[in-house]
């Protein structure tokens, strides 16, 4: 199974998570997150198939979050807009992102991804 891997180089985290994938032979393909930010639609996509809130999506500990005051924003939820925010800077996108055919994965927790590639 071949996944798209969502990431931003200069992350310590999206490293280890690419390490990972490399070393327990996962075929994937590599996405630059700054480079290539998902739009609104694909982050609507991946969030309806992560099954998780819509808030887990958003970088909460970056800069640009704080800098945008988005806590109060997201704690509203206001789904359409929050989409939109998403997609206008993938620095505000938590990451790295795995979207695989049965499921996506948020961030880079090792037992979370050896439980959804069954390693």
């Amino acid at each position: 199974m071949k996944v798209l891997f969502i990431e931003y180089p200069k992350c310590s985290t999206c490293q280890k998570a690419k390490k990972w994938l490399i070393e327990n032979k996962i075929d994937f393909e590599d996405r630059d997150i700054v480079k290539n930010n998902p739009n609104s639609k694909e982050i609507k996509e991946y969030w309806k198939k992560s099954g998780e809130p819509l808030k887990k999506f958003f970088n909460t500990s970056g800069v640009l979050y704080r800098e945008m005051n988005l806590k109060e924003k997201v704690a509203e939820n206001k789904e359409e807009e929050l989409l939109e925010i998403l997609g206008s800077n993938g620095m505000l996108i938590k990451r790295p992102l795995i979207i695989g055919e049965n499921g996506v994965l948020i961030g880079f927790k090792e037992d979370n991804w050896k439980n959804f590639f069954n390693k």
